[in-house]
């Protein structure tokens, strides 16, 4: 007969060992994923199946992710016309189908990694999020043009200032890549995520994302497999298929599994739905070729060297897309995206020629030179911009006098940081200046209704060097 202190004993180690066996602690799902927070940016290393990327994502920056949904749910209205409800409801009716089964396990670990966190999120909410920008931009206004023509218009986004070089251009002959996000402070602000992503399949990933996403969004990518990745819309762009494949899927999808400048031509045209129409700049670091994929709904068109290079500024090239697909003013030299192509085609093709590399990168996405009205400013005008000091605002986006928007944060890297999959980062103006809220509303209450609750400081920190975890 055993004894009442050898039956308690074995009754605890057998309700320890069960507790253990069917109930995982939750941190299993985190593997070895980290984060570290750092000059304004959050660096996460997540790894394993898309279903723990995506829990250990979530459970990581649940925080922003929250904070970030909050902000759509409040300024989407305002912005677009719609509520967060229909956003959920178009990625149920159409999106959520044409998303390839691992990001959609992805998506489903973000929402289980915020529930774990107690926040009541599902993957509609995801998927809203990720989608955000072309269903706001691109879906909602087709929908518009179809109420009344022409409403719609001007409201594809003008994001960001890049440039990808290689052969003579560059001080070693090998690629460097620059890139700058612009886009509404409300959200820029906290668009401040470095994505260390090694998945069980396809390429080691390192790019920036806002906090949720599954793809980069303002893309800027850099793989183990030697491609490098960027891009700047389209200005006035116009089209959108809901029956084919959203432009998230296809950019992961490209940053994930390409290996080749072929792979992401051939990966971000199939099934294309048109959604954030994009001037992509891809290079290959195993034969320093570098290519511009001028990407629209019915038109894309294709350019590479391996002697070159390659800006965009938000500017279409292909004259027949241009008229087939866009209301872009190719004459009006004061808009924002021509006056940044002037800037920076002198820099990369004549000032900097020969000496592009990472140092002068940087150079580049933090200038303020106005090459229109030739002097120094901060405005649409310039590479690093700052359309909350202009008074003309940036028509061709409908946007207003002195709207709160502008570059939000830079990237620069190169053929020799990519092999040791690195790149710089810099969170707010890459030229330093920071954007304090106060003072902006006092000058601006106009804005205080539509942005007071969220619009907050976004403060320029340092160039910051990000590499990946082993």
């Amino acid at each position: 007969m055993k004894t009442p202190i050898k039956i308690f004993i074995a009754v605890i180690l057998t309700t320890a060992f069960f507790s253990c066996k069917n109930t995982p602690a939750k941190s299993s799902r985190l593997g070895n994923a980290t984060r570290e927070d750092k000059n304004g940016w959050i660096y996460v290393h997540l790894a394993g199946s898309p279903a723990d990327i995506g829990y250990q994502h979530g459970y990581l920056v649940a925080n922003e992710i929250d904070t970030l949904i909050k902000v759509m749910q409040y300024y989407l209205p305002s912005s677009s016309g719609k509520d967060w409800d229909f956003y959920r409801a178009a990625s149920k009716r159409f999106l959520w189908k044409k998303i390839d089964k691992e990001y959609q396990d992805e998506i489903k670990g973000i929402a289980e990694g915020l529930q774990a966190k107690g926040m009541k999120y599902d993957t509609l909410d995801i998927t809203a999020l990720n989608a955000n920008i072309e269903l706001a931009q691109y879906y909602v206004a087709g929908l518009d043009n179809k109420v009344k023509p022409g409403s719609g218009d001007n409201k594809a986004p003008g994001n960001c200032s890049a440039f990808i070089a290689t052969g003579s251009f560059t001080k070693d002959h090998k690629i460097v890549i620059g890139h700058n996000n612009w886009t509404d402070y409300i959200v820029g602000e906290r668009w401040n995520v470095i994505a260390d992503i090694k998945p069980e399949k396809g390429n080691h990933i390192l790019m920036d994302i806002a906090p949720g996403f599954i793809h980069s969004g303002d893309d800027f990518v850099v793989t183990n497999s030697g491609i490098l990745i960027t891009e700047t819309t389209i200005t006035g762009f116009k089209g959108f298929d809901t029956t084919r494949t959203p432009e998230f899927v296809r950019a992961r999808k490209a940053a994930q599994y390409a290996k080749s400048i072929d792979d992401v031509i051939k990966i971000m045209t199939t099934d294309n739905n048109g959604g954030y129409a994009n001037d992509w700049l891809i290079g290959d670091t195993k034969t320093n070729e570098v290519a511009k994929l001028e990407l629209g709904l019915k038109n894309y068109k294709v350019w590479r060297s391996k002697d070159t290079a390659i800006i965009g500024s938000n500017f279409p090239s292909d004259p027949k897309l241009i008229k087939e697909e866009t209301t872009f003013d190719v004459n009006n030299h004061e808009n924002s995206p021509n006056a940044r192509r002037l800037r920076m085609e002198k820099l990369v093709a004549v000032d900097y020629k020969g000496k592009l590399d990472e140092a002068t990168g940087k150079t580049i996405e933090g200038d303020t030179y106005d090459a229109v009205h030739g002097k120094k400013a901060n405005n649409r005008c310039v590479i690093d911009g700052h359309v909350d000091e202009d008074p003309v605002g940036v028509p061709e986006w409908s946007e207003g006098p002195f709207y709160p928007m502008g570059a939000v944060q830079g990237k620069v890297s190169s053929t020799a940081l990519a092999k040791k999959m690195s790149l710089w980062a810099h969170m707010g103006h890459p030229g330093g200046a920071d954007f304090l809220a106060a003072p902006f509303f006092k000058k601006h209450p106009e804005y205080f209704k539509t942005q007071g609750k969220y619009l907050r400081d976004m403060k320029s920190y340092p160039w910051t060097l990000f590499a990946v975890s082993n």
